[in-house]
This record gives structure tokens, sequence and C-alpha cells, in this order.
């Protein structure tokens, strides 16, 4: 990949870059990425002079590079572990509003025990290309199978048949969970965090015999119904995160990209000290109202407006270890040039309610996943129990060989870069007992 300044750079300052702050040279060419590189709506991603992945932050032993011919994609990945030949895959798949950079911090303990380790930029995110980033794209890409068949195509392209894990986080959780679901062959084992997998949607079973349909569930637009009723209102996130208007919220935030980033990874870990979920009792608007608002947002508020007032102070900022200026500017960067579309298009088709995604996953009714699986999340992150029950069918049904199940005290929403340490230890020890 060029390393090659964008010449629109040149005219961000007078002064040479020696004499700025490493922040302020950060900044300045995030800034100068952003106006060359945010596109318009139905504008195709396209290539261009691109700054070092990471701007300087990506740990020795960690390259990036691009993969193309990938299920109709040029993906971009992270890799560590890839100079010697032969060695075992392991495939890491990033949530929202994450990349590839989000596995940074356990990629290279998987690597030192003898891994080949993969982290893409998925569909819709970083500098993986290939897909249409305006509102009003197809779809049917960002679905739940052809993200699967990205997963494989990636490891094929990569030279592997199949891979010891499959690990996925938030959104990329998911994905992962299907992969092995639906290709156990390829996905040998599985790591889930913070998203539980609840299992495919179920068929009305023996019915013809009397016995009752499965209850329907609440919708996203019901529940949403129920609690704009509340006082105060309130609305579901993931059915904000579908309006047309949520990526120009966020990404023109009126307190600029990079506070809002800062602001919203707080609100969701372990330093925000409001975080203290638990089980709810049912999928109700009185329930969950009782969820922060980074879930439940305020009925009359954008993301952006949301997160506002969980700015940390600049003394939390200076004390946060796990996540420095330097990296949430990399996040900054990153999104300032893509914009947060095609990162939202999952949310619009990935659920269960989508009646092209439910018929599409009612083919796997009734399977589940077989291959040994793990769930990891912080003690401190609601995503745990944002879908009330969704824990106890994991355990119970959706998964039949899960040989382990961790919350992590001092980690909220992003786990494996709260508490890197114990998720690496995790996933050896899981790999080193149950990867063939």
């Amino acid at each position: 990949m060029s390393t090659s300044r964008d010449p629109k750079f040149k005219s961000e300052k007078a002064q040479p870059a020696a004499a700025l702050s490493r922040r302020e040279f950060v900044a300045g060419a995030a800034a100068a990425a952003a106006r060359g590189f945010v596109r318009r709506p139905g504008q195709r991603r396209s290539g261009g002079v691109l700054s070092p992945y990471g701007n300087g932050t990506i740990p020795a032993g960690i390259r990036s590079r691009t993969v193309p011919n990938v299920n109709g994609l040029t993906v971009h990945v992270l890799e560590a572990g890839f100079d010697t030949a032969a060695r075992p895959a392991i495939l890491l798949l990033h949530g929202f509003p994450g990349l590839a950079y989000s596995w940074r911090k356990v990629m290279l303990p998987l690597a030192s025990a003898g891994y080949h380790v993969i982290a893409p930029d998925m569909r819709g995110f970083g500098r993986t290309t290939g897909w249409d980033d305006s509102y009003d794209a197809d779809p049917d890409p960002f679905r739940i199978v052809n993200m699967v068949r990205d997963s494989m195509a990636l490891v094929y392209a990569l030279g592997h048949r199949s891979v010891a894990m499959i690990a996925g986080h938030d959104a990329g959780a998911p994905v992962a969970c299907w992969s092995a679901l639906i290709r156990p062959d390829i996905f040998r084992t599985v790591t889930i965090l913070s998203s539980p997998f609840e299992g495919p949607p179920a068929l009305p079973f023996d019915t013809a015999n009397g016995a009752a349909p499965p209850p329907r569930a609440l919708t996203d637009d019901e529940l949403d119904a129920e609690l704009a009723k509340l006082n105060p209102p309130r609305k579901y996130y993931q059915n904000y995160q579908r309006t047309r208007g949520a990526n120009d919220n966020m990404l023109h935030a009126p307190q600029g990209l990079h506070a809002f980033f800062r602001a919203y990874y707080h609100y969701k870990s372990a330093d925000w000290k409001g975080n203290k979920p638990h089980p709810l009792k049912a999928r109700t608007a009185e329930e969950m109202a009782k969820i922060p608002t980074y879930y439940v947002m305020e009925k009359d508020k954008g993301m952006a407006e949301t997160v506002a007032p969980f700015m940390p102070s600049p003394a939390e900022i200076a004390a946060c270890k796990w996540l420095t200026q330097d990296e949430v500017e990399v996040y900054a960067t990153e999104y300032g040039r893509t914009g947060f579309t095609g990162a939202l298009q999952g949310y619009r088709v990935r659920r269960g309610s989508n009646p092209k995604t439910l018929a599409e996953l009612l083919t796997f009714s009734g399977r589940s996943i077989d291959v040994p699986s793990m769930y990891i999340a912080g003690t401190s992150d609601w995503g745990v129990y944002q879908t009330p029950g969704a824990v106890d069918k994991m355990r119970a049904t959706a998964c039949t060989r899960m040989v382990g199940f961790h919350l992590l005290d001092g980690a909220g929403h992003w786990v494996q870069q709260e508490q890197p340490e114990q998720v690496s230890r995790l996933l050896l020890a899981f790999l080193r007992e149950h990867a063939l």
C-alpha cells in the first residue's frame, strides 16, 4: 500500500511536521483526509492515496495489506504471524463502530502461539472496498449469509481451507456465529464477544397435530412505539441506526468526530461507572428503559447528542491507557474518510423482522452451533443483556458445546481493547484445549 501523502496535506500548515506535536499533526492529517475523501451520497468508493493505516499506532509485527477478489471485495486486513508458512489461521471480526484495528492488542499474543492471525475491515468499513456506500444501495450484500461468504472467501484467498477459530465482537459476533453454524468444516471453533447468539429463527413445529405456534416476538418498530410513550420518550438505537440521518449526525457531530468517538467509547466502557448491567425480565418498554441511552436513546436526540454529555474529563482521558488520544484518532481518521453509511447497513438487513432476512435464516431452523464455542464480555457491558433471554438461549440450545462463559472485570463493551491480556489468555487456553 502506498504511503505517499495526499497533496492537500501540503497546504494544511505553514510549519513543517517536525514542528508540530504528534497530536496536532495527526489531527491535521485527519482533517485533510476527511475533506479529500468523504464522498457524496451515491458515490462509489474509489481508490486514492491514503496515509498509512493506524497513524503509526499499530504494534510492530502486524502488517496492513489488501486482498483482492474476495466475494466482490478488495479486503483490507491486518495480519500477524504471516511470516511462517502453514500456520493454522484465526479470523477476527470487528463490530460497530470498529475496524480491523480493534483487534490490534490481541493479535501478537495469538501469533506468538503459532497462528496466522487475520483481522479484516469488514464489508462497509474502513479500507475494504467494493461496496456501495449510498443509503439506497442494494442491501443484499450486507445480509448475514453473504457476510459468511465474505469470511469464507477471505480465508480461501489467504490459502487456508479452514480456521482454528473465528471470533466476532459486537456486530461481528453474529457473522462469526452464522459462519460456524453454516460451515463448521471451515470454522472449527467460535468465540463470541459481547453479543449473545440466540440461534436461528424457529419454524412452527407439530402444529398439524395441535401444537401451538411459537409466540411472535415484539418487533423493533413495535418496541419503539411503546418506548415513545414513556416519560421521557425513548427509542431503540438499532431503529435509529437504520435511519437516513444517522450517518450525518455522527459524521458531522457538533462536538467533532474525535470527541464523538471519545465519548461513545467512554460511555460504553467500564470507565463510565453508570454501567451496571443485569438481566431484564422481558423485552418491554419499561424493562428496556433501564438500559443507558446509548442503547435506548432519548427520542428527540441523535447519537452525537446522546453521547456528548458523557465526554470524559481531561484527567479521565489522560488516565485512559486502553484507548489513547492517538488511538481514538485512528477511528476518527478512517470514519472521517468513509462515513458511517456502509457500516450502518447491517442494522437495516440483519434483524429478524426483516422479511427477506427472516426467510433466508429460516433455512437453518433447528440447526445449532456444534463446534466448541466460548463467550467473552465485560461485567460492565450492557450488550450481554440488551436482548432479554438471549444469553440463556445461547447457553441452552444455540451452542451445544459452549465450554466457556466469561464476564471480565474492568471491561465494558470494548472487552478486547479494555482487557486485552485477559482476553488473550482466554483465547489461547480455548485454542489449546479445543482447536484441532
